[in-house]
Parts: structure tokens; sequence; C-alpha cells
């Protein structure tokens, strides 16, 4: 288990360094009489953290968000980043040349095979960015290895591995964050804290854009020659979800929309950002609504509290993507990625505290909090509670939809009242050899 010692975890990053010191065939202090010389950077001295200040980081899976997420980490003074991960030897490739030209030197690792990463005991914490199906095993053996992680969102193809997810992490003792990095952005914090204030008097309703269609699709492109293993491990792309024969298309981003690879179409793509914000704004991250009922593309649910949470693909006032509205009997308040935030009545307009920097795709917030956490041992913003419930919340939304019925759900017991075959839908057979 996680020491909640600061000063322990540093004293242990401090005899890493000097037996590393040692190991390298560098003098210890006092066994010579000549001064060591070290670089300011190793001191601190140019900006940097000290060594024994820094977090070591590694990376799994490294696509276009997963360049962000990492643009963002190598941002912030405190990490030094040694390692990536992915089954594309082109991306192994241009991380490292990233990584090797920011410090100056040929140091970064690169690993096909994920175990070989999470094998390093230098590496203190991880970042997944691996499309969903790899996250939460990705995650989970993470966490068995003892690393802290940041990964991307949904966290789970299924309910179960939401579950497993949240119930490794508080066992294994680690820090993790989910990317939903919008409940680090100053917009969607000012609408939660108009919807927290009763200035809006008592919430009713809360409301979740969910994106575009919410179909999956079940059939196979057209099989083509695979690859070699170095410039795409095929087998280890397709990791825990069902197998299929090799097509480009997959591993250049066209995974989207088929069920073996996604997370419940567009409801959890986007869900999982607006469905936790909107959990947020109710007082409702420790639980999940108790009925879920469909109709089109929209899904109505409804908490113990009275409170409904609607989830549908169209906004309200036009304003742009990821939008989240939050409606009480005095008022209402709306915002989403375009930074703006609308409120009735306008009196209330004072009471809003946006930055200039507002709105939601940054995850640099997100990540410098993760990072105070992992120094810490506190709970991030997003920890793995949070992202259980709400990504409970999206799928349960997801299987009514599916299901094409009104499903009543238990928060208690995380299952649903009364529905075998909603039942049998929360989790998902998993190829061998991978299993949680």
């Amino acid at each position: 288990m996680r020491s909640n010692d600061p000063a322990g975890r540093l004293r242990t990053r401090r005899e890493f360094l000097k037996r590393s010191i040692a190991l390298a065939g560098y003098p210890l202090a006092g066994a010579v009489a000549l001064p060591w010389i070290l670089p300011a950077r190793a001191l601190g001295r140019d900006g940097a953290a000290a060594p024994s200040q820094r977090i070591v980081l590694g990376a799994i899976g490294i696509g276009p968000r997963g360049r962000h997420d990492l643009d963002c980490f190598l941002a912030e003074p405190d990490v030094q980043f040694v390692a990536v991960c992915d089954v594309r030897a082109d991306r192994r490739q241009a991380v490292k040349v990233l990584t090797d030209a920011k410090y100056g030197n040929h140091d970064c690792a690169m690993y096909r095979d994920l175990f070989e990463l999470l094998a390093r005991p230098d590496i203190d914490a991880v970042l997944i960015a691996t499309g969903d199906r790899w996250h939460a095993t990705a995650s989970i053996l993470a966490a068995k290895a003892g690393k802290d992680i940041y990964s991307e969102k949904p966290c789970g193809v299924t309910i179960a591995l939401c579950q497993a997810l949240d119930d490794t992490i508080r066992r294994c003792g680690r820090v993790f964050q989910t990317g939903t990095q919008r409940r680090t952005v100053s917009n969607f914090q000012s609408a939660i804290h108009m919807a927290h204030s009763g200035k809006l008097g008592e919430i009713h309703t809360v409301h979740a854009g969910i994106g575009g269609d919410l179909s999956n699709r079940y059939d196979w492109l057209p099989a083509e020659p695979e690859p070699p293993k170095d410039v795409v491990d095929w087998d280890r792309w397709l990791g825990p979800a069902p197998w299929r024969p090799y097509n480009h298309a997959y591993v250049d981003g066209g995974w989207r929309g088929y069920f073996d690879f996604d997370s419940a179409a567009s409801l959890l793509d986007w869900g999982a950002h607006t469905v936790d914000l909107c959990q947020w704004a109710n007082h409702a991250d420790e639980t999940t609504p108790v009925e879920y009922e469909p109709s089109g593309n929209t899904i109505t649910a409804r908490y113990a509290n009275g409170v409904k949470l609607v989830m549908r693909s169209e906004g309200w006032l036009a304003m742009g993507a990821v939008p989240v509205r939050f409606e009480g009997d005095e008022g209402w308040v709306e915002t989403d990625d375009s930074g703006k935030v609308a409120v009735h009545p306008a009196s209330l307009r004072g009471e809003l505290h946006v930055s200039p920097q507002a709105g939601g795709i940054s995850a640099a917030q997100n990540v410098r909090n993760f990072l105070d956490c992992v120094k810490s041992g506190a709970r991030p913003v997003s920890h793995s509670g949070v992202m259980r419930h709400s990504h409970l919340t999206g799928h349960a939304a997801a299987l009514a939809w599916q299901l094409g019925r009104k499903l009543t759900f238990d928060p208690v017991r995380e299952a649903f009242v009364g529905d075998d075959e909603a039942n049998n839908l929360r989790s998902r057979a998993m190829r061998e050899p991978w299993h949680v």
C-alpha cells in the first residue's frame, strides 16, 4: 500500500537515485576529495525539479489524444518521461523523437510489450491512452505492477470492467486519474458551483450531451495481410477484444463505432464527460440513477432523490460540443467546450468565474492534479470511484437504449432489477490470455 507520507516518498526516491549513481560508477559524496560537479538540471536550477522530486513516467498507447496528454505531462517540470510502449512502430518512434529532442539525449526507451515497461522499477506512473478496449486491462495490470495511472476514457467497455478497475485501484492503493479533464476546467467548474450554490433553487433536471448516433457496428472490414509484428503487432492491438482479421483502417482510428472495440458508441465517448459532470452537479459521485428509459436517441434517467438526468444527442442553446445544462426551480446554467456559460436569470451572471483559458479540450490542469496526488497520495478529482459511478450510469443508459426498454437499476448491488438479459450484458467475454 502507498504511504501517505510525502516525505517518505521523497526519501525513497533519493535512495533510488543514490543506488543508481553508485551502479553507474560515479563516486558518492564524501568518497573522494575531488569536487563532484553536476549539471544545473540535476540540481533543479534550470526550472526543472531535482531528481528526488521528479515523477518518472512511462506511456502505453500514444495516438493523437495520447500525444496531447503527453505534451501536458512533458510541460510539467517535475516529470521525467523515460519510456513509451505502443504496438505501432511509427508511434513508438514518434514519441522517442519528441522526448529525446526535449531532453537533449537518446534515452527514451521503446517497447512493444507493455509488460516490459511495467516491469521497470524506476517508473512511478503511466499514461494509458490506448483504444477503449485496452483501458481497463492495461490500468489493472499497471496497478498490480505498483504504478500510478492516468487513463484516458472511457476507462472500461463494460460495467464489469469498470467495477474491476475501481476495485483493483483501491486494493492496490494506487493513485488513479480518469481523463475526464472537464472537472478541472473553469467554465464547467463555475457551472457546477452555480448548481451547488442554491442560487438556481432546487436542482430538478440535469442534461448531458452524448454526441451523435448511438448505434454500433458488428461487421468486419475486409481482411488484409498482417504486417510484421515489429511494424504493427495485430494480436496485441486486439488485446482482450475478440479476434478478427487485420485491416489497416482499424489501427488508423477506424475502430470507433465497432461494438468489439468501443464503449457504447458515442454515449460513453462523450457521456464519460457530460454524465460525469451531471453526477457531480447532483452530488451523486457515489451512486447512480435507479431508472433508465429510452426514447429515440434520448435516454431519461431518474435518481433516488428525484432528480432527472436527460442524455441526448442534441444541445439546447447550440453553444458547441460536449454541452451540459443544470436546471433548478429558480434558474438554469449551461456550458460546453466553447468556454461560454449561459445562465438564467441574468442577474446571476456576476456569480460566474471563468478564466480566459476556459474550454474543455486541454488536459493540463487534470494532469497537474494527478501529479500533485502522486506526490501526496491524495485522491484526484476524477479518481476511480468517480469513474465507476459515472461510467456505470453511461453503460446502464446504453443498455436501456440497446434493449429498447425501461430498466431499473440497484445502485447498491450495481445490478438491474428483475432483468436477467440486462444483467448478462454487464460483462463481455475476454479473449485469452487476457482476464481481470
